[in-house]
């Protein structure tokens, strides 16, 4: 049957020849310069605009979200720079640096491994969710690294060596290797707050929520567990040869070689001071190396200011006389010896010639040596605290607390200027002395001018009854000092109250005040209540 069908099979079309070319036309040329296209190019890609290449990081940080595998790099990082953090350095130790055979944590390891954590971070920072994702990262390997500083603290500031001494002396100036140790570990704290701070984490304020203010405040208890009490020594000692100066020395003065001036003793506060206060400065600046421990600083020095401020405005007793009186005397004493009935002996020429030539005329009398030691101790005070360090002012967070140490600093130079501005003031008139008075005490406290202007200008020897302030209050002496001379703040809150009921008693007790210059403090406490108040 198929046999059969066999000759029905229809033939097979034979293949079509190929198509005959066209022939080209004479008058149309092809451009040698063009390069004959192949079909598959012509489409419509030259009619769409071209797009950006996609920016690298964005690229990267797809990838990286879409595999994880960056965020095991990163920890597995972050961890070796943890360990490698707390490291011990290579090298054999300095013989006062050495403990049980370990070298302090160098400095600046702490800014190196804050450095990793910024670059992640900057890295990161356009993709919102992969530094989300960095942010997590590390706070597995900062609570260890925090555990770890706060346990090798725990060991140091447990011995008996930590505070022995408590304070440098000159015996012994520089710190031993416990607290070398103590101090390395807190500069090294100091160091990543640094980094925290330039990148904002762990603030209360934070609205990202990076979960590291735990481990902020833990950096934070390090360097203060360290720093505080060490220089809890040095405050105590530096307070209390301050608070001495406001008893007066009790040796005598001494004449001063080849002249018969009488030169005024030093207080035996100053002359501690000026042995200790250069290995205190040294010892501060070692201290405080880093930005966030210099708050600590400021305080420091503001205290010392302050007390500063209160023993010498306060010195017992009074050691300040009006300003006529030592011109005066000085004037008057030279008169009544010229006078007389028998006038002196006239002394050769040749000896008068060496004394006085006659090309020079004479000398005043000057008033330096009338000057009390309480000027000079000021002077003293004024010079030895300024040779401690203060915050760091070119940057943004210390750049307050350096304004406030000027500040401080500004009304100690500013009692210093009013000590010796009142023994040569001239008594014109009220009004413009009592001007006088406000420009020299436009950055002093108050309180702290007021007892000196009425033991110079105001009270004499038979009026010897009212000398002091507590008195005119009603207070003692150590309860107006604690509840109106607790420090800058405390005396502006209570000037219009102590200054008013000054004021009151100046004014209505008889026989009390009289004379231009106690009229002048007058007017002068009246403009200083008036600026307070307002």
């Amino acid at each position: 049957m198929m046999n059969a069908l066999r000759p029905f099979r229809p033939t097979s079309r034979p293949s079509s020849p190929p198509p005959a070319s066209t022939p080209q036309r004479s008058d149309v040329t092809t451009p040698v310069d063009r390069a004959p296209r192949s079909i598959a190019r012509l489409s419509l890609a030259g009619f769409k605009k071209p797009s950006p290449a996609p920016s690298t990081s964005l690229s990267q940080a797809a990838a990286i979200i879409q595999d994880g595998s960056y965020l095991q790099v990163l920890s597995l990082k972050l961890s070796e720079g943890v360990s490698k953090a707390l490291a011990q350095p290579a090298g054999p130790a300095p013989v006062n640096e050495s403990l049980n055979g370990k070298r302090p944590v160098p400095a600046g390891r702490g800014r190196a491994f804050g450095s990793l954590i910024a670059i992640e971070l900057n890295a990161s920072r356009d993709n919102p969710h992969l530094h989300k994702a960095v942010l997590r990262s590390l706070q597995r390997p900062l609570s260890v690294l925090t555990t770890n500083l706060s346990n090798n603290l725990l060991q140091l500031s447990s011995s008996s060596e930590f505070l022995n001494p408590p304070a440098p002396t000159l015996q012994a100036p520089s710190s031993n290797p416990t607290q070398i140790h103590a101090l390395s570990l807190a500069t090294f704290a100091g160091e990543l707050l640094e980094v925290f701070d330039e990148l904002s984490l762990g603030l209360d304020l934070d609205v990202r929520g990076d979960g590291l203010k735990a481990i902020r405040e833990a950096l934070v208890s390090v360097t203060a567990r360290v720093i505080h009490p060490l220089v809890a020594g040095i405050k105590a000692e530096l307070i209390a040869l301050v608070e001495a100066l406001e008893m007066p020395a009790t040796t005598s003065a001494s004449k001063s070689a080849g002249s018969s001036t009488k030169v005024a003793p030093q207080h035996p506060s100053i002359v501690a001071l000026q042995a200790i206060v250069p290995i205190y400065a040294r010892a501060l600046t070692r201290y405080f190396a880093t930005t966030p421990t210099q708050s600590y600083l400021a305080s420091l020095e503001i205290s010392l200011v302050w007390r500063a401020l209160v023993a010498l405005a306060h010195r017992v007793p009074s050691q300040l006389t009006p300003p006529s009186s030592p011109n005066l005397s000085a004037i008057g004493g030279k008169k009544g010896r010229a006078v007389g009935n028998t006038p002196p002996t006239t002394p050769p020429s040749t000896r008068f010639i060496l004394k006085l030539p006659p090309s020079r005329p004479p000398s005043p009398p000057t008033l330096q040596p009338c000057m009390p030691p309480v000027v000079g101790d000021a002077r003293a005070v004024c010079d030895l605290l300024s040779s401690l360090p203060r915050p760091d002012a070119d940057k943004e967070g210390t750049r307050l607390a350096r304004e406030a140490v000027n500040d401080a600093f500004g009304g100690l130079r500013a009692l210093l200027r009013l000590l010796e501005s009142v023994q040569t003031i001239i008594i014109r008139d009220a009004a413009e002395l009592a001007r006088e008075l406000g420009v020299l005490t436009a950055d002093l406290p108050t309180l702290i001018a007021l007892p000196i202007l009425l033991s110079v200008f105001v009270f004499t020897s038979e009026k010897s009854g009212l000398l002091s302030v507590p008195s005119m209050l009603g207070l003692s002496e150590e309860q107006y000092r604690q509840e109106c001379l607790a420090g800058f703040g405390r005396v502006e809150d209570c000037t219009v109250a102590v200054g008013r009921r000054v004021l009151h008693v100046l004014s209505n007790e008889p026989g009390l005040v009289s004379g231009t210059a106690a009229e002048a403090v007058i007017l002068w406490l009246k403009a200083e209540i008036t600026v307070a108040d307002s």
